[in-house]
């Protein structure tokens, strides 16, 4: 396990978790694959494809006030087993759909619903269990190889599940099946010192709890929504069809390379952090790489040449992973245990509107303005938000370590 240092290595329950983490993104990446071939098998239209994301997403947007109040409220891990559990049972459906040749795109739209339900509970869950099986000081290095291990799966996951399903879908779906339930076996196992917290009321002002401190702690709303606007404006690699296609006059194997790239870079730095991990000027770093994230856009929608291109994805990963290695180490450090769940679920929001949104964004910025000035002008815009943001946010551009000083007060 290369991105595992020695120290994560002395850790058993990280390594319980990290297996599991393995199984479970191999599992939704190949997943991915086969629906996202399949449902344009069955229609024909991008638009179906955009609705598989979009159905995923809207159960995440919905349940976030619930999904974080239970986190917080119930076992983490047996959280993690159960969503698991549902993802299987999820696959399986559509496994069925395929032998018994019901499969139709409402069927897909169905299961697509239910996988985001699934993983809306589980998210905030596995976000705020990991602090709980590492101590302080090698979380930073515990998120690094969590990174590592969802890296490896965005490389790895998609080519496996597009081999696999040259045997067939039922065989795609039934492979995805046993590695989720591969996953929920190796956290049921997991040894995690879960504590009954003293139930507090369930009403608006405890659901909300995660939002509040997010906006009250300027770290915290600083480091999340700087990451989301600089991947809603840079987020480029939503137009890499028409790229591969249009500009750069390469085939589907061309695309392949350039979907690659950024997750090539982030598993190598992630990496490197997981060894190396981030000690001190972390504020400045952080900015540093969110504007290097921006110039690498540029770099990339000027950019006519495969190689030149490939290397600006490459950076622009590598980037990306040093601010996401950060942001989640501090979202941890500066939140109390008994908010991880509601901080994680509101964090994961900021995430996810970034992807979709930013998205959505890039393909009607390209729809009006054209594809080239879409990337160049979402990369300057990235680059404008971080300069924005050390006016706004002083205190993260001057954080220098990832360790809090102070507990943090609960402002619930």
């Amino acid at each position: 396990m290369p991105s595992l240092s020695d120290s994560l290595l002395s850790q058993p329950n990280f390594v319980h978790f990290w297996t599991g983490q393995i199984a479970s993104s191999f599992a939704f990446q190949m997943l991915a694959v086969g629906i996202g071939w399949q449902v344009y098998d069955l229609t024909g239209s991008a638009m179906a494809l955009g609705l598989v994301g979009l159905f995923q997403f809207l159960p995440q947007l919905m349940l976030t006030l619930v999904v974080g109040h239970i986190a917080d409220r119930y076992n983490r891990r047996l959280i993690c087993v159960c969503t698991r559990l549902a993802m299987a049972a999820t696959v399986g459906i559509l496994a069925y759909g395929n032998i018994s040749d019901t499969i139709s795109p409402n069927m897909i739209y169905t299961c697509a619903v239910m996988l985001g339900t699934a993983r809306a509970f589980e998210m905030p869950a596995g976000q705020a269990i990991l602090p709980n099986l590492v101590p302080p000081e090698l979380l930073s290095k515990a998120v690094s190889a969590i990174a590592s291990a969802r890296e490896i799966s965005v490389i790895a996951g998609p080519a496996l599940g597009g081999f696999i399903y040259l045997l067939g879908a039922p065989a795609l779906y039934f492979t995805s099946m046993a590695c989720f339930l591969v996953s929920c076996c190796i956290l049921f196992f997991l040894h995690y010192n879960y504590v009954s917290k003293e139930k507090q009321p369930v009403n608006l002002h405890h659901l909300f709890g995660g939002l509040r401190y997010i906006k009250n702690n300027k770290l915290i709303l600083g480091s999340v929504s700087l990451d989301m606007f600089a991947v809603l404006l840079g987020g480029a690699t939503a137009l890499l069809p028409i790229v591969a296609k249009d500009i750069l006059q390469t085939g589907p194997w061309g695309l392949g390379l350039l979907r690659c790239a950024p997750a090539v870079g982030a598993l190598l730095m992630s990496v490197y952090l997981a060894r190396y991990p981030l000690t001190h000027s972390v504020g400045k770093i952080m900015y540093a790489a969110i504007a290097l994230f921006g110039l690498a856009t540029i770099v990339f929608g000027l950019s006519e040449h495969l190689l030149l291109s490939m290397s600006a994805l490459f950076v622009l990963g590598a980037s990306d992973m040093i601010s996401v290695v950060i942001r989640s180490t501090l979202v941890q450090l500066e939140t109390p245990d008994d908010m991880r769940g509601r901080v994680s679920a509101a964090n994961s929001i900021f995430i996810g509107s970034s992807n979709q949104l930013g998205e959505f964004e890039s393909g009607a910025t390209a729809a009006l303005f054209g594809t080239v000035p879409a990337i160049v002008v979402g990369g300057f815009g990235t680059i404008a938000v971080v300069g924005l943001w050390v006016y706004l946010f002083p205190s993260l551009f001057h954080r220098n370590s990832l360790e809090n000083d102070n507990e943090p007060t609960n402002p619930t």
